[in-house]
């Protein structure tokens, strides 16, 4: 399923809502480097592919402006170590 994913750069998230309940990630943005500190999808709707679609969507955004990716979000870090692509700007 496809979410409507909206990027909220003045407070550094990325969210959707869905069914009147708002999932989102959180960020930092230091330098040339974006940092995943938070995931969060309300119980109601988990186990629909919600986080995966937020981070894959940050990982997008980093990977398209030339960012490198990082998280301390557990959820995050797991998802970039099976997406290496989104990786590639490393150094």
């Amino acid at each position: 399923m496809e979410y409507f994913i909206n990027h909220i750069p003045e407070a550094t998230r990325f969210e959707c809502q869905v069914s009147g309940h708002i999932a989102f990630v959180e960020y930092k943005l230091n330098n040339d480097t974006i940092t995943i500190t938070k995931t969060y999808v309300p119980k109601q709707l988990e186990g629909h592919g919600i986080a995966s679609a937020l981070v894959q969507r940050v990982a997008e955004y980093g990977y398209e402006n030339g960012y490198n990716l990082k998280a301390t979000c557990s959820y995050a870090d797991v998802w970039l170590r099976k997406h290496p692509t989104f990786l590639a700007n490393q150094q």
